[in-house]
């Protein structure tokens, strides 16, 4: 049964999605019961297959062309197969109720349905693949349907290039992905991670080959998992429908790239060079991301940033070697930000598609169970005492403390940051007197979209301790984390960066009606948008220059009006030849007699 199980887990969104697009589409309710039924299933199945802690491996051949290429479909369930599958199922089935309320309305109801499944299929396929031609396959599946997703509402010009965007920045680290996947299947003639890690010794003989493969497969993750400088799609895919931004753009699809790099760690850990990169850019994408949601006005960036910042945070973690500890922030991360980000859209929701948070206020006293879910979303983002979010980043901030200083500094700067922005975002928009009339005619939304959040919540406050996690992620880590609590700085520098974050953002903005703080660097993204647009304008600009003159001087010049101007040249030569008259062919034979005797004669 445990060798069945994964199939049905994988194979039930796809058919899903078959039956939707293909045959279902007219009718949006069974588009919806089609898509419901699937995810179920899949949740279904992978709880059973978490419950019996069994590990799987399957695999059939694909392509056999002897020992230089032997390619399988397979399938790989252990432990972090398992956290994958909770996350990706838990919250897709709790997504997929929470749209059959949101999109009601929704004239491509139908095809939103089909994509979602598709997008399902395509995760649960990343997460299952034994081996990383698989995983690469199912990996532009991914991209396709989160450009489906983003770019739902598409007669919206925002919304078409949001999706634009994040496909083809996201088509950048794919290359590098493939990249790193050829140089690995050079060294050691093999793309299954069983192979791989065989005979890994004829990758690590050669330094460079074994940091560049590496840095290469890295690559992907940069995309996928939005980091610097690949980072600029994931705030504008906000473009697309709440749900979507919930468990594409918050808990499964950016988490792929984590993900990835921890199934690969054993390739990147022998090389110091490729941890460190992997660390530094980590470090350098919550930083920054985390500045850049100070300043932002729109609910839904505020978040994408926020998730930017904490998936670098995770990708720190897997460079300083604590990729144990950033899939324990990823498991938690997926609920609280699931959470705030379908909490934010049933604000959105209830407030006719306002988003700016400075047009809200007083939300508490009209939506108080959005209030109440959000704020412990908020509280285990921030890493507030004994929430979720507390234990898993100091296990990263822990990890960084014994290895990297500069690190460890980032990520607790990056704490302040996220009390700071989180709690600027409470305070603005649910506290105080409502700005608007909207705000004031506030209301908690239908069943199907709070229930989805009162779990989430739960989550949010549980899902950090042993009882719960300890059985996915094992005692040892706990262990440490807890242990650090008792002898530790950390646990206390912590604290004191969530106490100090909030503490500000509450002294600035409590009462106020408009931001006291403007900093344009920070609101406008450090302009790294602008200079990318001012690049890629350049590079055209310069193209169509060279274009313009190769298409004149070379292609026009040389082949088109050179030919043309030598034929005439040689036919004019000729005519001169054709002089009409008895006497002068008579005189030409005889010249041409006379050349060919000397020239035997010779």
């Amino acid at each position: 049964m445990e060798t069945t199980l994964p199939w049905i887990i994988l194979l039930s969104p796809l058919a899903s999605a078959v039956l939707i697009l293909l045959f279902a589409h007219r009718s949006k309710s069974l588009s919806v019961a089609l898509s419901l039924a699937a995810v179920s299933t899949a949740f279904g199945a992978t709880l059973l297959l978490a419950s019996s802690g069994a590990v799987v491996q399957t695999a059939a051949t694909w392509v056999d062309l002897g020992p230089a290429l032997h390619l399988t479909i397979g399938i790989k369930v252990d432990a972090l197969t398992r956290v994958m599958l909770l996350v990706v199922t838990g919250i897709g089935a709790l997504v997929h109720v929470y749209s059959t309320v949101y999109m009601a309305e929704d004239a491509g109801k139908s095809r939103f349905f089909g994509a979602l499944s598709l997008f399902m299929f395509s995760m649960l396929g990343i997460v299952l693949a034994d081996n990383l031609a698989m995983m690469f396959i199912f990996w532009e599946l991914v991209g396709v349907s989160s450009f489906l997703l983003i770019g739902h509402w598409f007669t919206k010009e925002s919304a078409a290039k949001a999706a634009n965007k994040a496909f083809l920045t996201n088509r950048i680290g794919d290359f590098g992905f493939m990249s790193g996947i050829l140089l690995v299947w050079a060294a050691t003639g093999s793309v299954d991670f069983g192979g791989i890690q065989q005979n890994l010794g004829k990758l690590t003989s050669d330094p460079t080959l074994l940091t560049l493969a590496g840095l290469c497969l890295f690559c992907g993750a940069v995309g996928k998992s939005a980091q610097v400088p690949l980072h600029v799609w994931l705030p504008d895919a906000m473009e697309g429908p709440t749900p979507v931004s919930a468990l594409i753009h918050a808990a499964t699809m950016v988490a792929a790239g984590v993900y990835m790099l921890a199934r690969i760690f054993f390739i990147l850990e022998p090389s110091p060079v490729a941890l460190a990169v992997i660390a530094g850019i980590g470090a350098t994408t919550a930083v920054l991301a985390a500045l850049m949601a100070t300043q932002q006005d729109d609910v839904k960036r505020i978040l994408a940033y926020s998730t930017l910042s904490q998936l670098g945070l995770m990708v720190a973690g897997v460079g300083v070697g604590a990729w144990g500890a950033s899939m324990f922030h990823l498991f938690t991360h997926a609920f609280f930000k699931a959470l705030l980000f379908l909490g934010s859209g049933a604000v959105i929701h209830a407030l006719h598609h306002e988003q700016d948070i400075w047009k809200m206020g007083g939300l508490r006293k009209t939506m108080p169970k959005t209030f109440l879910t959000f704020a412990i979303g908020t509280l285990a983002l921030t890493g507030a005492p004994y929430l979720a979010g507390f234990f898993s980043k100091d296990a990263i901030l822990l990890a960084a403390w014994h290895k990297t200083t500069l690190v460890f500094c980032a990520a607790l700067f990056t704490s302040l940051l996220t009390a700071f922005y989180m709690t600027r975002l409470v305070v603005v928009a649910f506290l105080g007197e409502a700005r608007t009339p909207a705000a004031k005619h506030g209301h908690d939304c239908p069943a199907a979209m709070t229930v989805p959040l009162l779990i989430l919540a739960l989550l949010s406050v549980i899902a950090g301790y042993e009882f719960f996690a300890g059985s996915i992620f094992g005692t040892e880590l706990f262990h440490s984390v807890h242990a650090a609590e008792h002898v530790s700085l950390v646990p206390i520098l912590a604290v004191g960066a969530f106490l100090l974050g909030t503490g500000a953002a509450w002294a600035l903005y409590a009462g106020k009606v408009k931001d006291p703080v403007r900093i344009p660097l920070f609101g406008n993204r450090f302009y790294i948008d602008e200079m990318y647009a001012a690049l890629i304008a350049g590079t055209q600009d310069l193209l169509a220059s060279f274009s313009g003159w190769f298409d004149h001087f070379i292609l026009d010049g040389v082949f088109v009006r050179g030919l043309s101007g030598l034929t005439w040249g040689v036919g004019y030569t000729l005519r001169l030849l054709q002089i009409g008259n008895l006497q002068g062919y008579a005189f030409l034979f005889g010249a041409g007699v006379v050349a060919l005797f000397y020239m035997l004669i010779k």
